[in-house]
Protein backbone atom coordinates (compact mmCIF):
# COMPACT_ATOMS: atom_id res chain seq x y z
CA UNK A 1 0.00 0.00 0.00
CA UNK A 2 2.77 2.34 0.81
CA UNK A 3 4.04 1.90 -2.76
CA UNK A 4 0.55 2.47 -4.16
CA UNK A 5 0.40 5.61 -2.08
CA UNK A 6 4.07 6.77 -3.34
CA UNK A 7 3.42 6.36 -6.85
CA UNK A 8 0.40 8.30 -6.79
CA UNK A 9 2.00 10.99 -5.60
CA UNK A 10 4.50 10.76 -8.22
CA UNK A 11 2.02 10.95 -11.02
CA UNK A 12 0.19 13.80 -9.19
CA UNK A 13 1.89 17.14 -9.71
CA UNK A 14 0.61 20.41 -8.49
CA UNK A 15 -0.86 22.31 -11.31
CA UNK A 16 0.30 25.50 -11.92
CA UNK A 17 -1.77 28.13 -13.15
CA UNK A 18 -1.09 28.96 -16.95
CA UNK A 19 -2.95 31.97 -16.99
CA UNK A 20 -0.37 34.42 -15.56
CA UNK A 21 2.40 33.06 -18.34
CA UNK A 22 -0.15 33.28 -21.29
CA UNK A 23 -1.52 36.54 -20.02
CA UNK A 24 1.91 38.08 -19.72
CA UNK A 25 2.81 36.37 -23.54
CA UNK A 26 -0.20 38.51 -24.66
CA UNK A 27 0.33 41.60 -23.10
CA UNK A 28 3.80 41.24 -24.42
CA UNK A 29 2.74 40.75 -27.93
CA UNK A 30 0.50 43.53 -27.42
CA UNK A 31 2.89 45.96 -26.71
CA UNK A 32 4.91 44.56 -29.58
CA UNK A 33 2.38 45.26 -31.34
CA UNK A 34 1.49 48.62 -30.83
CA UNK A 35 3.86 51.25 -31.92
CA UNK A 36 3.01 55.30 -31.39
CA UNK A 37 0.83 56.23 -34.79
CA UNK A 38 2.86 58.62 -36.95
CA UNK A 39 1.82 62.00 -37.72
CA UNK A 40 0.45 60.71 -41.15
CA UNK A 41 -2.06 58.31 -39.20
CA UNK A 42 -2.88 61.48 -36.38
CA UNK A 43 -3.71 63.54 -38.91
CA UNK A 44 -6.22 60.54 -40.57
CA UNK A 45 -8.11 60.16 -37.33
CA UNK A 46 -8.15 63.91 -36.84
CA UNK A 47 -9.67 64.83 -40.08
CA UNK A 48 -11.93 61.75 -39.54
CA UNK A 49 -13.10 62.89 -36.38
CA UNK A 50 -13.28 66.80 -37.55
CA UNK A 51 -15.29 65.66 -40.62
CA UNK A 52 -17.66 63.14 -38.81
CA UNK A 53 -18.29 65.56 -36.42
CA UNK A 54 -19.53 68.32 -39.07
CA UNK A 55 -21.57 65.47 -40.85
CA UNK A 56 -23.48 64.94 -37.72
CA UNK A 57 -23.68 68.15 -36.80
CA UNK A 58 -25.43 69.11 -40.71
CA UNK A 59 -27.39 66.07 -39.91
CA UNK A 60 -29.10 67.33 -36.64
CA UNK A 61 -29.38 70.66 -38.36
CA UNK A 62 -31.36 69.45 -41.54
CA UNK A 63 -33.54 67.18 -38.99
CA UNK A 64 -34.32 70.01 -36.88
CA UNK A 65 -34.75 72.32 -40.13
CA UNK A 66 -37.30 69.71 -41.62
CA UNK A 67 -39.58 69.51 -38.81
CA UNK A 68 -39.94 72.72 -37.63
CA UNK A 69 -40.85 73.38 -41.08
CA UNK A 70 -43.31 70.93 -41.07
CA UNK A 71 -44.66 72.58 -37.50
CA UNK A 72 -45.12 76.12 -38.73
CA UNK A 73 -46.03 74.70 -42.88
CA UNK A 74 -48.69 72.26 -41.84
CA UNK A 75 -51.70 74.45 -41.44
CA UNK A 76 -51.07 76.12 -44.95
CA UNK A 77 -50.37 73.02 -46.17
CA UNK A 78 -53.92 71.10 -45.41
CA UNK A 79 -55.42 74.52 -45.76
CA UNK A 80 -54.05 74.50 -49.81
CA UNK A 81 -54.42 70.89 -49.99
CA UNK A 82 -57.66 71.22 -52.91
CA UNK A 83 -54.76 73.15 -55.20
CA UNK A 84 -51.94 70.96 -54.45
CA UNK A 85 -53.60 67.74 -54.92
CA UNK A 86 -54.96 68.11 -57.82
CA UNK A 87 -52.10 70.44 -59.78
CA UNK A 88 -49.39 67.18 -58.10
CA UNK A 89 -51.33 64.42 -59.76
CA UNK A 90 -51.59 67.03 -63.07
CA UNK A 91 -47.83 67.43 -62.93
CA UNK A 92 -47.05 64.07 -62.12
CA UNK A 93 -49.14 62.49 -64.62
CA UNK A 94 -47.05 64.98 -67.01
CA UNK A 95 -43.90 64.38 -66.58
CA UNK A 96 -44.93 60.47 -66.86
CA UNK A 97 -46.15 60.70 -70.33
CA UNK A 98 -43.07 63.18 -70.97
CA UNK A 99 -40.93 60.03 -70.02
CA UNK A 100 -42.54 57.99 -70.93
CA UNK A 101 -42.60 59.14 -74.34
CA UNK A 102 -39.03 59.84 -74.21
CA UNK A 103 -38.66 56.46 -73.74
CA UNK A 104 -40.79 55.00 -76.48
CA UNK A 105 -38.87 57.46 -78.48
CA UNK A 106 -35.12 55.72 -77.89
CA UNK A 107 -36.83 52.40 -78.03
CA UNK A 108 -38.15 53.18 -81.65
CA UNK A 109 -34.48 54.47 -82.57
CA UNK A 110 -33.29 51.64 -81.55
CA UNK A 111 -35.13 49.52 -83.52
CA UNK A 112 -35.27 51.16 -86.97
CA UNK A 113 -31.01 51.36 -86.56
CA UNK A 114 -30.95 47.40 -85.63
CA UNK A 115 -33.37 46.70 -88.82
CA UNK A 116 -31.01 49.06 -90.84
CA UNK A 117 -27.94 47.33 -90.06
CA UNK A 118 -30.16 44.31 -90.52
CA UNK A 119 -31.58 44.67 -93.82
CA UNK A 120 -28.05 46.35 -94.91
CA UNK A 121 -26.70 43.09 -94.09
CA UNK A 122 -24.20 44.27 -91.36
CA UNK A 123 -25.53 40.91 -89.24
CA UNK A 124 -26.57 43.38 -85.69
CA UNK A 125 -26.46 41.59 -82.38
CA UNK A 126 -29.30 38.80 -82.48
CA UNK A 127 -29.51 38.66 -86.20
CA UNK A 128 -28.71 35.01 -86.30
CA UNK A 129 -31.81 34.01 -83.77
CA UNK A 130 -33.83 35.99 -85.96
CA UNK A 131 -33.06 34.38 -89.19
CA UNK A 132 -33.09 30.93 -87.06
CA UNK A 133 -36.89 31.81 -86.09
CA UNK A 134 -37.10 32.74 -89.93
CA UNK A 135 -36.27 29.52 -91.35
CA UNK A 136 -38.40 27.91 -88.84
CA UNK A 137 -41.48 29.34 -89.50
CA UNK A 138 -40.96 29.04 -93.37
CA UNK A 139 -40.20 25.45 -93.00
CA UNK A 140 -43.36 25.01 -90.50
CA UNK A 141 -45.38 27.23 -93.12
CA UNK A 142 -44.15 24.07 -96.07
CA UNK A 143 -45.02 21.38 -94.21
CA UNK A 144 -48.65 22.72 -93.04
CA UNK A 145 -49.11 22.90 -96.81
CA UNK A 146 -48.11 19.88 -98.01
CA UNK A 147 -50.07 18.56 -94.99
CA UNK A 148 -52.88 20.42 -96.42
CA UNK A 149 -52.70 19.29 -100.22
CA UNK A 150 -52.19 15.65 -98.95
CA UNK A 151 -55.10 15.77 -96.94
CA UNK A 152 -57.06 18.22 -98.81
CA UNK A 153 -57.68 15.87 -102.00
CA UNK A 154 -58.81 13.42 -99.68
CA UNK A 155 -61.30 15.35 -98.42
CA UNK A 156 -62.64 16.24 -101.61
CA UNK A 157 -62.73 12.57 -102.88
CA UNK A 158 -64.88 11.78 -99.93
CA UNK A 159 -67.19 14.63 -100.56
CA UNK A 160 -67.33 13.23 -104.28
CA UNK A 161 -68.17 9.53 -102.71
CA UNK A 162 -70.88 11.52 -100.40
CA UNK A 163 -72.70 12.91 -103.17
CA UNK A 164 -71.66 11.61 -106.68
CA UNK A 165 -73.94 13.64 -108.60
CA UNK A 166 -72.40 16.99 -107.48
Amino acid sequence: MADLSHSSAQTHRPTTTTNDSSSAVFLRKLQDNLHTPNSTQLAGILTLLVTGSIFLLLTGLSVAGTVISLIFFSPLIIVSSPIWVPAGTFFFLLAAGFLSMCGFGVVAVAASSWLYRYFRGLHPPGSDRVDYARSRIYDTASHVKDYAREYGGYLQSKVKDAAPGA
